[in-house]
């Protein structure tokens, strides 16, 4: 697919509010993020993964921009959805119902789109070797020798800037209260950096908007339906199961059908 960037930096938009949303906590971009798909997914995988926020990723639009059909693109986002790279709903915005189409790098399971749904996603655990933490450390000497620290020093502190990261914190703040205003000589980088990091560790945020109200669609027949229902993004019916039967009443207990029988004989005798 030799012209697969040029065709992305020229990929339309959808109409805003429309078009690509990119869950979130995804891993960095690697080499090796799609050597689980097939050829045709991977590629189609790939293109989408490059793609700008709010970008038209509908079947119409990649068959025009991509070296395939219409049927073949809706086959494979189908097969890219049951992975877990992508999922199609829809979100209350200001009381109105908006169609969205959501794209994770990361493969995620049905547990993890249902937690989604709700707006509950937990933060992800850093990688044990190269996390974010590891690698902004790392490159603190390199832009400043006085702060040169090593493979365990990095690790050691690691914590402590996923504690930031948690806040909010970009890498820029981080870099900015660490580098800033150093003293002269700096004997102990290491023991200035884990100080800084502590004693400067922004305020936890506050939840300013109420958890997203959302719906996720079945990639076959579009049927609205929670996550857990949605089996590799496909519902019960599409997927040939048979239809549950209705869960019974639960039975009411003995002792409290008394009690109740017995307030209304009551009731019944203490009228005029």
């Amino acid at each position: 697919m030799a012209n697969a960037d040029s065709n992305s930096a020229a990929h339309p938009l959808a109409n805003p509010g429309y078009g690509k949303r990119s869950t979130p906590y995804e891993r960095p971009a690697g080499l090796d993020d799609w050597g689980h798909l097939p050829p045709r997914e991977a590629a189609i995988a790939a293109y989408i993964d490059r793609l700008p926020e709010g970008s038209d990723i509908s079947v119409k639009m990649l068959a025009e921009k991509l070296p395939y059909g219409q049927c073949a693109v809706r086959t494979s986002l189908n097969r890219i959805q049951r992975v877990g790279h992508l999922r199609r709903g829809r979100e209350c915005l200001d009381g109105l119902w908006i169609t969205r189409t959501w794209w994770s790098r990361t493969a995620r399971d049905d547990a993890w789109w249902e937690q989604f749904r709700r707006g509950d996603v937990p933060k992800e655990k850093p990688r044990p070797t190269r996390s974010r933490a590891y690698i902004l450390l790392a490159a603190l000497g390199r832009e400043n020798s006085v702060l040169s620290l090593s493979h365990a020093e990095c690790h050691r502190l690691s914590p402590l800037v996923e504690e930031w990261f948690a806040r909010e914190a970009t890498d820029d703040d981080v870099r900015r209260a660490l580098t800033t205003g150093l003293p002269s000589p700096v004997h102990h980088p290491a023991a200035l950096l884990r100080t800084r990091l502590t004693t400067k560790i922004p305020p936890e945020p506050l939840r300013r908007e109420p958890p997203p109200l959302r719906l996720l669609e079945c990639a076959k027949c579009g049927a609205p339906s929670y996550a857990e229902t949605l089996a590799g993004g496909e519902c019960g019916t599409c997927r040939d199961e048979p239809a549950r039967p209705p869960r019974p009443a639960p039975a009411v207990p003995a002792p409290r059908v008394h009690a109740y029988a017995e307030a209304i004989r009551a009731r019944e005798r203490n009228r005029p």
